[in-house]
C-alpha cells in the first residue's frame, strides 16, 4: 500500500527512532515504526484484518471512515483510507486509547 503522512511530524517520527521515542516512549516509538513498515508490506486493506496481532479495526462515531492499529495497551495508531481498491493509507495521529 501508499502511505502517506498527515503531519511531517509523524513523518520524522517514522524516520527517526530518537525523535519517535522522544515524543512517546521507547515502546510505542518501536511499534509504531513496525506498524507503519506493516501498512506498507500489504497490499489492501482487507490483508490488515488478517492479521490478529494488529487488532486492525473501523472506528464509530466522529471518528467514522477512520481505523485503528493496536501499538500498545493503551497506545493506537489511527489510520484513513483512500483510493479506489483502497490502497492509500494516511496516518492521522497516535492516540492513546484511554484518554489518560
Amino acid at each position: 500500500m501508499q502511505v502517506k503522512f498527515r503531519t511531517t511530524q509523524l513523518l520524522r517520527c517514522y524516520e527517526s527512532h530518537t525523535e519517535a521515542t522522544r515524543r512517546w516512549g521507547a515502546a510505542v516509538a518501536r511499534r509504531y515504526v513496525q506498524r507503519i513498515n506493516d501498512l506498507y508490506a500489504a497490499e489492501t486493506i482487507e490483508n490488515l484484518y488478517r492479521i490478529p496481532s494488529l487488532r486492525f479495526h473501523a472506528l464509530k462515531g466522529d471518528r467514522q471512515g477512520q481505523y485503528a492499529l493496536a501499538l500498545t495497551d493503551r497506545a493506537r495508531l489511527i489510520v484513513g483510507v483512500a483510493g479506489a481498491p483502497e490502497t492509500i493509507v494516511w496516518v492521522e495521529e497516535v492516540s492513546k486509547h484511554y484518554g489518560d
